[in-house]
């Protein structure tokens, strides 16, 4: 044993205090964090957006918690994952162009620092994700339980039937590692695994939980019980063909739009069993939830971005711009809008200082932590990179050719997005020296080199035999 001086004594024991984190140190504890993301929902798809979808539950946190009116998002989901959990812009892991698709070899950098890892240094013992992960399965050194996160249950792709778990001809449904045959529309296996952990977890110091639905994506299957809500009638024909994997017209409406607004509105109840389990378990108060899309609708799934212009894949407001929430009683005053912009990569550099985390990051981030908007309304002042060369600045968006839309040809579009969020009038003409600055800004992001660039979206799928239930081993 090692025998400390008298003397040296209260300065050691200063200098271990402060390496605990604060709720260790008799302090106000850390929150309860649970993030919960939504696939492919559109900006016109929550009724605080006047939609006519029913979303009561996303419509009572908007009411109690702060309205993130400008969060911004990639187009497309694995960056977005992407960012999320790291930070840090998706094209330094060369995943701004496609997917992760279920025949490619790929996964996010293993170097980077993910969300559960950074929190297990303030103290969250609990670390779970639930749901879809899409941010790399070939090898487990991409998988969840090896990037931080202590259980997982969920799936590793996207687009997986909703009643069959399948993708690929193979069921993608897992318990930690273990692949499982659990039965059930997946929305509700995702908030019946959140509401386990919320009550199993509650005893154990702060815990995370990444709750990730697959709704309302594709393929569009929803419970008959949910499509009968929205006018149903069995007796008239399904929409369009069966996706691949399913069990003939299983799931389908009459009409694309009635059966996603169906599967939004499961999500919602879902969203609701989680809320009303933290206030069960005496936990609402100090539990921040954020609520958000990880990219626009897209085209012809039913789902709508209106007013915003796009869609998913395009860098329109309407595939970037997205339905956010956050939520914490005993954190920040609710009830009101923000107007600041602000994204997905800036979840980790705010969480960091919520927990209380003075270490910096391994790798330099390029969000910012909104604490000081969420806490005292205070306006930031920053750039928000959005892929090819757009770029928000304030009030301002530059738009350049290569968005995600082959209509945008020739000079760089600018919009002024404070009076014209439709983006209807190309302002670039009347003020040539805004986008000579944008595009300017815009060039250090653009010359960012990845670590490795994901695979064209295409590649191997000829040839490709999915691993029995996705049964990852190596």
């Amino acid at each position: 044993m090692i025998k400390i001086p008298k003397a040296g004594y209260g300065a050691c024991m200063l200098f271990l205090c402060c390496l605990l984190p604060s709720w260790a140190r008799g302090q106000a504890p850390p929150p309860n964090i649970v993030i919960i993301v939504a696939d492919d929902m559109g900006w016109g798809d929550v009724g605080f957006h006047g939609s006519e979808i029913r979303t009561p539950h996303i419509d009572q946190l908007a009411q109690e918690g702060i309205v993130l009116n400008r969060y911004y998002v990639s187009p497309i989901c694995s960056p977005t994952r992407a960012g999320l959990m790291t930070g840090r812009l998706p094209e330094r892991y060369g995943l701004r162009e496609n997917v992760i698709a279920p025949w490619l070899d790929f996964g996010v950098d293993t170097a980077a620092e993910f969300l559960p890892r950074m929190l297990e240094q303030a103290g969250y013992k609990n670390r779970a994700a639930i749901g879809k992960w899409h941010l790399g399965h070939s090898k487990r050194k991409y998988l969840p339980l090896r990037r931080g996160f202590t259980h997982f249950y969920g799936h590793y792709n996207g687009a997986i039937d909703y009643f069959t778990h399948i993708r690929e001809g193979q069921a993608d449904w897992h318990n930690g590692w273990e692949s499982v045959r659990d039965t059930g529309y997946t929305t509700d296996l995702i908030t019946k695994e959140a509401v386990r952990c919320i009550h199993h977890f509650k005893e154990q110091g702060p815990f995370f939980l990444y709750v990730a639905y697959n709704a309302p994506h594709g393929p569009l299957q929803a419970k008959e019980k949910d499509l009968i809500a929205y006018g149903f009638d069995p007796s008239k024909p399904a929409f369009g063909k069966e996706p691949p994997g399913s069990e003939g017209t299983r799931g389908r409406g009459n009409t694309r739009r009635q059966t996603y607004a169906a599967m939004v509105t499961a999500m919602d109840a879902g969203i609701g069993r989680i809320m009303e389990a933290l206030k069960t378990a005496g936990m609402d108060q100090n539990t921040l939830v954020l609520f958000q899309s990880d990219n626009g609708a897209a085209p012809r799934e039913g789902g709508r971005n209106l007013p915003l212009r796009g869609f998913k894949f395009q860098e329109w407001e309407g595939g970037v711009r997205v339905p956010a929430v956050i939520r914490w009683p005993a954190g920040f005053k609710g009830g009101w809008t923000s107007e600041q912009v602000m994204g997905y990569i800036d979840i980790a550099p705010t969480l960091r200082e919520i927990a209380g985390i003075k270490a910096p990051p391994p790798q330099p981030y390029d969000g910012i932590s909104v604490l000081k908007n969420l806490t005292g309304k205070k306006k930031l002042k920053r750039d928000f990179y959005l892929g090819h060369g757009t770029l928000i600045r304030d009030q301002w968006k530059l738009v350049v050719p290569g968005a995600g839309d082959p209509s945008i040809a020739g000079a760089p579009l600018l919009f002024a997005l404070d009076r014209d969020p439709a983006e209807k009038e190309d302002l670039g003409a009347r003020y040539p020296g805004k986008v000579k600055e944008l595009l300017e800004v815009s060039k250090k992001y653009q010359s960012i080199v990845p670590v490795e660039n994901v695979p064209p979206y295409g590649q191997g799928k000829k040839s490709f035999n999915a691993p029995f239930n996705w049964d990852i081993r190596e």
